[in-house]
């Protein structure tokens, strides 16, 4: 079992291979890595250990990059998870290369490309398992509420920044957009039908103690990713009545930290069914312990293989819903069609 890290240099800097330490700080005009590379053996115990990773490489390359310049310490935090598409599974002994690379940053994000690839060490056989876009802002070590500004990126093609641009005009919208959803409430029912959204629907109840956290005592977002799938993968179970694994997310939203002592209540709940996938609605409240306050985070999952029992619309609100995911399966079907069809 081992753990390396792979260091991809700036322009200008020799490539180097050494464990994960900051780069040294030698002047103002400081150069960072452009991407890096995190290797590991795959174990029995590292159930859902891709998508933690996937969050830590991406943290490691904005924390260093936002330190680039004399400045405010700061640390980079997970604020969305773009659509993330696992493409094949990751089997026990196998390696896992996760590498990172900064894709764009505006005045106060980074974006960050993150692909995995496994390796089979007798074989030598590689492929590509996962894909994800990850957004991060950099909070001061001083004081975690305020949002420092990030070091501009310097890009290749001048195309590079414009469709940077875009891209994060089009999550700030959707991000935006799932905030007034906040107020929902996942109520239970008494004696469901079969197939409805209430007779799958379940929640997790979690207290969120010091190895979930940072050393800032705030939860650590892989934390909150990996209590997501746990819930997402009970609703499906119930609902399906066979085991599912995880296609795609479609998007996870981080809209305010979680601190130590909070109790975390996930809770998911069907959105839309096709013949072959289910997509599933995640919640996430944290009520602190020693005040009232809520804070809620929003995913939405969608995976399965194998002819799924069609979801039942009871109220406006989950035949909404039901629109809603339809509207978002048929485009991500169109593209896995593509995907699927034989390159010339």
């Amino acid at each position: 079992i081992f753990s390396i890290l792979k260091l991809n240099s700036a322009p200008g800097l020799p490539d180097t291979c050494a464990s994960p330490q900051p780069p040294r700080m030698c002047g103002p005009d400081i150069q960072t890595p452009s991407a890096i590379q995190i290797c590991r053996i795959m174990r029995p115990d590292d159930a859902s250990v891709a998508r933690n990773m996937i969050e830590e490489v991406g943290a490691i390359i904005s924390t260093w990059h936002c330190n680039s310049q004399n400045r405010d310490r700061c640390v980079a935090t997970l604020a969305r998870v773009e659509h993330t598409d696992f493409l094949w599974p990751m089997c026990i002994s196998e390696v896992a290369h996760i590498s990172a690379e900064i894709t764009y940053t505006s005045k106060h994000s980074v974006e960050v490309q993150v692909n995995v690839m496994s390796e089979n060490i007798l074989t030598g056989t590689k492929k590509l398992t996962n894909k994800a876009t990850l957004w991060y802002v950099p909070l001061s070590l001083k004081n975690v509420d305020k949002v420092l500004e990030v070091p501009p990126v310097v890009y290749s093609r001048q195309e590079q920044e414009e469709e940077g641009r875009k891209r994060y005009k089009t999550q700030k919208l959707e991000r935006m957009e799932t905030k007034w959803r906040n107020q929902d409430v996942v109520q239970p029912v008494l004696n469901p039908e079969p197939n409805t959204v209430s007779y799958s629907q379940s929640s997790l109840i979690h207290l969120v103690g010091p190895s979930d956290c940072t050393l800032h005592s705030f939860v650590h977002e892989g934390v909150t990713m990996k209590l997501t799938d746990k819930v997402v993968g009970i609703v499906a179970a119930r609902h399906c009545k066979t085991n599912l694994v995880t296609a795609s997310v479609n998007a996870i939203n981080f809209h305010d930290k979680i601190r130590k002592d909070c109790i975390k209540t996930i809770s998911g709940r069907m959105a839309f069914t096709s013949n072959k996938s289910v997509e599933i609605e995640v919640l996430v409240d944290a009520n602190s312990v020693a005040d009232s306050s809520q804070k809620r985070y929003r995913a939405a999952n969608e995976g399965g293989s194998l002819p799924m029992p069609q979801r039942l619309p009871e109220t406006q609100d989950e035949k909404k819903r039901f629109e809603e995911g339809k509207g978002r399966y048929l485009p991500m079907k169109a593209k896995w069609q593509g995907h699927l069809e034989p390159q010339p």
